[in-house]
């Protein structure tokens, strides 16, 4: 497996909707921190894009009545998450044996069935072939994705994406695999799509995620954490084995080296272009990189000591694919923490309060309509 280039992968691979047959979406207003020509504000806001409606779908034929709007009111009453990610429960493999973690990978190579259970891969409708992979992501809790915000750029609109977790074979499903629509798209305002700066977004899906041994969230690092060169570090995708060749249906995996920030920096590296929030993960000899479709996918270390596997950056771009001395550059995951708590929280808080909104918008039509009957 190979490192991520800065475009995704647009290889047409048909993957069926199994969802409902009548599919229906939500609309919310714009935010002013993204617009459609694809250009990112500056204010402090960040950008959400609702799912907006789809040419070509029907509403669903809905009956219901205002006991059942009561009912439902009173027995699930909205939710709102304390924290991004569960205290204890994050980080672990239950299928996986960590005795064997430490062996090194030359290269990339197939991962075991359950390797990675916070492993996503966030697909996008075709009309005519169906969903496709385009990026990867990481399970952080129940209802939310982390990925890269240039993996978004073309498809804005989040009624065309979907969330598959638990996913080993792109083109076959295991039971324990889960298909969420999205809910919506947060992109960091100050992404910049030319130095791939602040290369960071947030997807929330529309079904809380039940975790099982196959599907478990990765732990965000609070801060800096120490690694060494005996920290085994990991990356993961379905993205292209070579340069300009085809990605892998079966889900890829590889161990790099976390290269300091002034040696990527080097003249004759990536001379400079690697900012501080940022960080370098491969080889200087290059052969063990991500690649194009690997984009928004996890750069993950194991911590013994706290026998978790931390998420400490997100695959964001480089030159070429596995080139010596042009390793694959990652967004620095611990700087953005406090953005990801507030984004998910705000997001989660403010859905919340739309419920009972929508609850009585529909009791007052329910009224009219029958009124006028």
């Amino acid at each position: 497996m190979y490192r991520v280039y800065t475009r995704e992968n647009k290889r047409p691979r048909t993957h069926e909707e199994r969802g409902t047959p009548c599919p229906f979406s939500l609309r919310s207003f714009p935010s002013p921190a993204f617009n459609i020509s694809g250009k990112w504000g500056g204010g402090q806001a960040a950008a959400i894009l609702f799912p907006g409606p789809t040419m070509g779908q029907k509403f669903c034929p809905v009956h219901i009545s205002l006991w059942a709007l009561l009912v439902l009111w009173s027995k699930a009453p909205p939710q709102v998450l304390s924290s991004v990610i569960p205290i204890d429960e994050c980080g672990t493999r239950p299928v996986v044996d960590e005795i064997a973690t430490g062996t090194r990978i030359i290269g990339g190579h197939d991962a075991q069935l359950g390797a990675w259970p916070w492993q996503v891969s966030l697909q996008v409708y075709h009309f005519g072939i169906g969903y496709v992979h385009v990026c990867g992501g990481s399970l952080i809790n129940h209802n939310s994705v982390l990925t890269a915000a240039h993996c978004v750029k073309r498809w804005t609109d989040a009624g065309f994406w979907r969330a598959v977790i638990g996913m080993h074979h792109l083109s076959k499903y295991q039971t324990h695999t889960i298909k969420s629509r999205i809910r919506a798209i947060i992109i960091h305002s100050d992404f910049n799509h030319a130095t791939f700066e602040n290369d960071v977004s947030l997807f929330k899906l529309m079904e809380s995620i039940k975790f099982n041994e196959y599907i478990q969230p990765i732990c965000l690092p609070d801060g800096p954490l120490a690694i060494t060169d005996e920290t085994p570090c990991y990356i993961s995708g379905w993205g292209n084995t070579m340069e300009k060749g085809r990605n892998r249906d079966i889900l890829q995996e590889a161990q790099v080296d976390i290269i300091p920030i002034a040696v990527c920096n080097r003249i004759d590296w990536y001379a400079g272009m690697v900012k501080k929030h940022m960080l370098c993960a491969g080889t200087e000899s290059g052969g063990i990189d991500s690649c194009q479709g690997d984009s928004g996918g996890p750069l993950m270390c194991y911590f013994p000591d706290a026998t978790k596997y931390y998420l400490i950056g997100i695959t964001s771009f480089g030159f070429g694919c596995g080139r010596p001395k042009l390793p694959g550059i990652y967004v620095r995951t611990a700087h953005y923490r406090s953005w990801i708590n507030s984004q998910a929280i705000q997001f989660d808080k403010a859905f919340a309060m739309k419920i009972p909104c929508v609850l009585i918008l529909s009791v007052v039509c329910l009224v009219i309509f029958h009124n006028v009957l």
